[in-house]
């Protein structure tokens, strides 16, 4: 982790893309690390906002490859149960890529929406404004609990 933030915004554009796939990884960490150390918050929510996407849709073109017979034959899951899944994904479509962004299973949804095959240039979109959207209000609590705590960095 501290590399990546010697790396300053190459590192955040890295490691926000790799917290979006299925490594067990925290975007925020780089981004409060890179706040602190005076990095300009535009910049950080661009290069974090595109990195953490990038990755996201990573990650939905990855389920997008999967098959069927695989998950049946690896995981013993029945077809009638993935029907299932397909039927509760295919419910909420692609407004479900809003929620990519939330710790745990975000990654989930955005590897299911790629596998069930959920329109993707709509879930690239949800997925952009859900990053987006997290983003900014990340660094804006940043910004007031900085500026209330004291804490140099904005």
């Amino acid at each position: 982790m501290d590399i990546l933030l010697q790396w300053g915004y190459l590192g955040l554009f890295i490691g926000c893309f790799l917290a979006a796939t299925i490594l067990p990884f925290s975007s925020e960490i780089l981004v409060t690390g890179l706040l602190y150390a005076g990095a300009k918050p535009f910049f950080v929510f661009i290069i974090a906002t595109l990195g953490n996407w990038l990755g996201s849709i990573s990650t939905y073109y990855i389920g997008w490859l999967g098959k069927w017979s695989w998950i049946e034959k690896w995981f013993k899951i029945s077809p009638e149960k993935l029907e299932k899944q397909k039927n509760k994904i295919s419910k909420y479509g692609s407004f479900l890529a809003f929620f990519v962004w939330l710790p745990g299973i975000g990654d989930v949804f955005a590897l299911g929406l790629g596998f069930y095959k959920i329109n993707t240039y709509k879930c690239i979109l949800f997925m952009l404004i859900g990053k987006a959207c997290r983003f900014a209000i990340y660094i804006l609590l940043y910004k007031y609990a900085s500026e209330w705590l004291g804490i140099s960095g904005l």
